[in-house]
C-alpha cells in the first residue's frame, strides 16, 4: 500500500452509503444504512480513498453517552470493504476521528461496536464498558471508548 495512493476526506452522508451497505447492512434494505443524526451540521462523515476507490467509512457525531463526563463523539457505521480488512484502513480513520475530537475539544470517542469488530477497537486503545447488549437484526454489541488526551495534557 503506497501512502501516495491514500486520501481521508469529508464526504456526505449519501458517499458513506456505498460502503456501509455491503458492510455493515448486506442483505437490507438501503434505507437501513441511513443513521439518526446523520444530517446534523455537526456530524463529520469522513471517507478513506485508495486509488481513487472509496473503500471506508467512519461517522462522527456529537453526542454524549450518558455514563461518561465531559465532552463526546459517537462514531457510527465505521466500515471498511472486506477485500482491504487487516490493511491499517481502520486504524487510519480512527485517528482522523482522535484529531477531530480534539478539535472539537471532546473528551472520550464512544461506539456501539459490533464483537467483530471489538478486538479492532481495543487494538487501538478502546475499553469496553458494561455488558453486551442486543440490536434488533444487527446483532451482539459492546459500548466501547477511548479518552482523548487534549494537547495540553500531554
Amino acid at each position: 500500500m503506497l501512502k501516495s495512493s491514500l486520501i481521508i476526506k469529508q464526504i456526505s452522508t449519501e458517499e458513506t452509503i456505498a460502503v456501509r451497505h455491503p458492510v455493515l447492512r448486506a442483505g437490507r434494505p438501503r434505507e437501513d444504512c441511513y443513521f439518526k443524526g446523520d444530517n446534523l451540521s455537526t456530524t463529520v462523515h469522513y471517507g478513506i480513498y485508495y486509488e481513487n476507490n472509496l473503500i471506508g467509512v467512519a461517522t462522527f457525531l456529537e453526542q454524549n453517552h450518558p455514563d461518561f463526563e465531559g465532552t463526546h463523539l459517537q462514531l457510527r457505521g465505521m466500515a471498511v470493504l472486506e477485500q482491504f480488512k487487516g490493511k491499517g484502513f481502520g486504524k487510519l480513520l480512527l485517528e482522523k476521528g482522535e484529531q477531530l475530537a480534539v478539535e472539537k475539544e471532546a473528551s472520550t470517542i464512544w461506539c456501539n461496536a459490533r464483537i467483530i469488530a471489538r478486538q479492532l477497537y481495543e487494538k487501538f486503545g478502546y475499553k469496553t464498558f458494561g455488558n453486551s447488549f442486543e440490536i434488533p437484526l444487527i446483532g451482539t454489541h459492546f459500548v466501547m471508548f477511548k479518552y482523548i488526551p487534549m494537547p495540553s495534557e500531554l
